[in-house]
């Protein structure tokens, strides 16, 4: 029996549970205090919370919205397995904030009121632009959240040793209720609360076990990678250095290029994280939440490098690799190293505490899009009796909808490649959401059909090389496992050779955004788009939001 195996079969399932339910207890309750308090009755109170947060909380609140099971389970995996390779993703991530501090936060913030739709439909026509964004918008929601849920039934596996199929799909469906639970009770007051939670305890648990590595190493962290190095043997050499995980071949280096372009430009165009910014009473407070933000989120990928590495020298490569999960494993049997059963209680706990808060904000920014942008502008064009109370109704039923999708998703991805389903949402943000919010912002003379032309493009262009890469099919026979790291098995139908689209998919997004806009016969609105420029750099004339 290896090291990875005993300390699974060590762990106390009871306990684990027991700890998550003390957790969907108290921020249950949580979001019924809130909620009465302040019942979200109105489009701008579900959707936002009335613009009541300040931009620390709603700083702290992104954080735990982005810092998903990938960030914490994923990133500390990839750097106890590949050192420097590992680490790549935490500086992808964290860079690309910069983007949306500087490029997109403030100016959404004072052109839009709910959705990125309201961004784009400001100069331009409502109902096809309001129907593209909310499809881009679902579409990307859709892909995340699915790969959350699957990414429960595998922690499930992994922590709770409930090895059925049936028992992973009971656990996805619990967990697709409660974050439906969130949603219809506390709307967006109520996810919040629960994403600080999250994040409080996220950067809390990480920062102690962090301290607990570096104490056993004499805060020396050169001593941690020196033992992980020699930990890893003949592979140990290549921690310190590139090459480990993507090789050194020019394609595979190529790849690592397009998925770094997909997290660094992504993250502007992620709904749920745009959705955030609306949540503020001012573009002032955005910026300052995107700053708090960065350093929230930054701490804890230092945090993640000695966790990974802590995880490489404790553990070991070869147990972590035995273990259910692979690298996902690397923090659980971590925190069974350092705490034992209670230590890793805990990190189940937060580890489950990561896919609620973020399968919750982005069930509620899905459910706003379609209610909002399709129901409300495209299907009954702006002219519905008690607006703001349909909207609310048609968005609860949205985000039960939703939820009863993602749960079913989640229980047929379960055990499936998930990697691709993560990527795939920040290549479609990339591609079809950025370029056109970009454009929209800075280029006086886009239009209509290059909204169009960018956001149905950049998604099919993405969809298309992502079904004929090899994360779908093509890629060799693992001879330890005997199956094939592609989805399908099998099978062979991929000619694209990239496993992100990023590289591609962007720039051609981009480029069919300004050829739609050059070859359309529509004059664009110069006095709106003015009117846009300035009320995105000054905040004159936009959305005033209640503090509550």
């Amino acid at each position: 029996m290896t090291l990875a195996q005993s300390s699974i079969e060590g762990s106390n399932p009871i306990l684990n549970i027991a700890i998550f339910g003390i957790f969907v207890v108290i921020t249950l309750g949580v979001v019924i205090y809130v909620s009465r308090r302040k019942a979200a009755s109105s489009a701008s109170d579900f959707y936002t919370a009335g613009g009541g947060f300040s931009g620390a909380q709603n700083g702290i609140a992104i954080s735990g919205d982005y810092l998903s099971a990938a960030s914490f389970l994923g990133i500390a995996g990839a750097i106890a397995l590949y050192g420097y390779d590992g680490f790549l993703y935490s500086i992808g991530f964290l860079v690309a904030w910069l983007v949306a501090l500087l490029l997109v936060a403030e100016l959404m913030r004072n052109t839009g009121k709910f959705t990125m739709g309201d961004v784009l439909a400001f100069r331009m026509r409502q109902r096809p632009v309001r129907a593209a964004a909310a499809t881009s918008t679902l579409a990307v929601s859709f892909f995340y959240l699915l790969a959350q849920m699957a990414g429960a039934g595998g922690l499930v596996a992994l922590l709770l040793d409930i090895r059925s199929t049936v028992g992973q799909s009971i656990v996805i469906a619990v967990v697709g209720a409660v974050m439906i639970a969130y949603v219809l009770i506390g709307g967006m007051r109520g996810t919040t609360w629960v994403q600080i939670i999250k994040a409080v305890l996220l950067i809390a648990g990480a920062g102690i076990m962090t301290i607990w590595v570096l104490a056993l190493y004499g805060f020396n962290l050169s001593s941690l990678m020196n033992d992980a190095v020699a930990r890893a043997g003949e592979a140990g050499s290549k921690l310190l250095a590139p090459g480990a995980q993507y090789g050194a071949s020019g394609l595979t280096r190529l790849d690592f290029v397009s998925l770094g372009l997909a997290l660094v430009l992504g993250t502007a165009g992620l709904p749920h994280i745009l959705m955030r910014f609306y949540t503020v009473p001012t573009a002032k407070e955005a910026r300052k939440s995107v700053v708090w933000a960065i350093w929230l989120i930054g701490l804890f990928y230092l945090f993640t490098l000695v966790l990974g590495y802590g995880a490489g020298a404790l553990v070991g490569p070869e147990a972590i690799r035995a273990a259910p999960g692979a690298a996902n494993s690397a923090a659980p049997l971590l925190a069974y190293e350092l705490g034992g059963t209670l230590l890793l209680g805990i990190i189940a706990a937060v580890a489950f505490a990561t896919i609620l808060a973020v399968v919750a904000g982005l069930t509620i920014t899905a459910s706003a899009s379609f209610a909002h942008d399709i129901y409300i502008n495209v299907i009954k064009h702006g002219k519905v009796q008690d607006e703001s109370e349909t909207e609310v109704k048609v968005a609860r039923r949205t985000a039960v909808v939703i939820g009863i999708v993602a749960i079913l998703g989640g229980i047929l991805a379960n055990g499936q490649n998930i990697a691709f389903l993560v990527a795939l949402a920040f290549a479609v943000a990339a591609s079809a959401n950025l370029p056109t919010i970009l454009y929209s912002l800075f280029w006086k003379r886009f239009n209509t059909q290059g909204a169009l032309w960018s956001i149905y493009g950049g998604l099919a262009i993405t969809l298309v090389l992502i079904i004929f890469s090899p994360v779908v099919s093509g890629k060799p026979v693992n001879p330890a496992t005997g199956k094939s790291a592609s989805m399908l098995q099998g099978v062979d139908f991929h000619w694209f050779p990239l496993d992100n689209p990023g590289l591609v998919s962007i720039p051609l997004s981009f480029l069919l955004g300004y050829l739609g806009t050059i070859l359309s016969k529509e004059r664009s609105d110069l006095k709106r788009a003015a009117e846009m420029e300035v009320r995105s750099l000054t905040g004159a004339g936009a959305e005033k939001a209640v503090a509550h």
